[in-house]
């Protein structure tokens, strides 16, 4: 574009079919696919920073064995109001706790299904993106699980974005973020059995902590520690206050 040598190409589709996962899946079958090794993924609402790929790519290119590299998110938005400051401190939790330490452990972590970098030979190996499900970045990332690949979180590169400051678009993504999983486990879990490629003690760990920790414990966690540790903790400071005082 412009004698900058930056090939840049803009595509569309003239439907919705498959929705993200199709649309996914349409890009991939792009000639020029072909010639690349990896693909950055973004949702319309993120803002990736000049340096995202020279901080992420390296990761990919010294260990042949990873294939995704995730990066944080960054929200823009935070401070608009209080759904959105109370949405900041659960993904805060997310991924400070859960994806740090997955990573940190060499454990088992999901895809946040944007703001990361695959590599395109994991991906095709993984049977590519399936739209079966609301939830493919978690599909795939099970899939590739399966494959042997491995995940890296790199958290001290963030990427913005925005989050939902209205009731109604809070509730649409919680529900296909909880139906999902929900709708893939029933998909899924014969596919993870039935598998040779790993372990068995590898397959009841992966179902344990896509789908039991990730989205059963961690929810209760989360809701312990805002909705009634927190709490507590500001009523009982103001109760020793007041006996102080």
């Amino acid at each position: 574009m412009g004698g900058t040598g930056v090939n840049v190409k803009y595509e569309i589709r003239d439907n919705r079919s498959g929705y993200k996962a199709g649309a996914l899946r349409e890009g991939m079958k792009h000639y020029y696919v072909n010639q690349c090794d990896y693909v950055a993924i973004f949702d319309a609402d993120f803002q990736p920073g000049p340096e995202f790929l020279m901080q992420t790519i390296p990761f990919l290119v010294h260990n042949p064995d990873i294939a995704l590299v995730q990066a944080r998110w960054k929200f823009v938005n935070a401070n608009e109001c209080l759904m959105t400051r109370i949405q900041e401190m659960s993904m805060d939790y997310h991924f400070k706790v859960e994806q740090e330490s997955g990573s940190t452990m060499f454990s088992l972590f999901g895809f946040n299904g944007t703001a990361g970098v695959w590599r395109i030979l994991a991906l095709n190996q993984a049977g590519g993106w399936k739209d079966r499900t609301t939830v493919e970045d978690m599909d795939l990332a099970i899939r590739a699980t399966l494959c042997n690949w491995k995940f890296v979180y790199v958290g001290d590169v963030m990427v913005k974005s925005e989050l939902p400051s209205t009731f109604k678009a809070y509730r649409n993504q919680q529900y296909r973020w909880a139906c999902g999983p929900a709708n893939l486990f029933r998909k899924i879990v014969f596919e993870i059995m039935r598998t040779q490629k790993v372990s068995i003690l590898k397959k009841v760990h992966l179902i344990y902590s896509f789908f039991v920790v990730k989205r059963i414990f961690s929810h209760i966690v989360t809701f312990m520690f805002y909705c009634v540790v927190i709490p507590a903790s500001v009523l009982f400071r103001r109760s020793i206050f007041r006996n102080g005082g």
